[in-house]
C-alpha cells in the first residue's frame, strides 16, 4: 500500500517497479480534464484520471501478465504493452492517456504501481522487463 491519501496535499508516495524510484501522485478531479498528476523529482507529468480504471478493466481483459514496456513519448512501444495501450486510438480515450506534450510518455512506468497499490494489480518487480496483471 502507498503512503498518502491521493491528494495534492498528501499525494501517493510510489516507487517504479524495479524500484528505482520513488515519485509523487495525487487527483485532481477538479482540473479539465479531470487529471492524475504525476510528480518525478523536478518533473511533472499529467495523465487522464479515467486512466487507472481503464488500465484495470483492459488488463482483466488481457487475462494475464502484460509487459510494461514504458518509454518516452518519442520512442515506439513495444506492441502489446501497457504503454503501447496508454496511446493507443483503441483504448477509452482514444489516444494518449498523457496530457501534456512532451511529457506524455511513461504511462508503463508511472500507473502500474498506483495500480498495485490501490489493490487492482500486481507487478513483478526485477531490474528490468517487469509485467503486471490485474487481480
Amino acid at each position: 500500500m502507498a503512503e498518502g491519501s491521493g491528494t495534492a496535499t498528501d499525494p501517493w508516495v510510489l516507487t517504479t517497479a524495479p524500484g528505482s524510484s520513488t515519485y509523487l501522485m495525487y487527483a485532481d478531479p477538479d482540473a479539465d480534464p479531470p487529471a492524475l498528476v504525476c510528480q518525478v523529482g523536478s518533473t511533472t507529468l499529467r495523465y487522464h484520471l479515467s486512466a487507472v480504471q481503464d488500465l484495470h478493466g483492459w488488463l482483466v481483459e488481457q487475462g494475464g501478465w502484460v509487459d510494461l514496456g514504458a518509454t518516452d513519448e518519442t520512442k515506439d512501444p513495444a506492441p502489446g504493452t501497457v504503454e503501447a495501450w496508454g496511446r493507443s486510438a483503441d483504448n477509452p480515450v482514444a489516444g494518449w492517456y498523457g496530457l501534456r506534450k512532451g511529457y506524455r510518455g511513461r504511462f508503463g512506468m508511472y500507473l502500474p504501481p498506483l495500480l498495485e497499490a490501490k489493490g487492482l494489480a500486481e507487478l513483478t518487480h526485477q531490474p528490468r522487463n517487469n509485467q503486471i496483471r490485474a487481480l
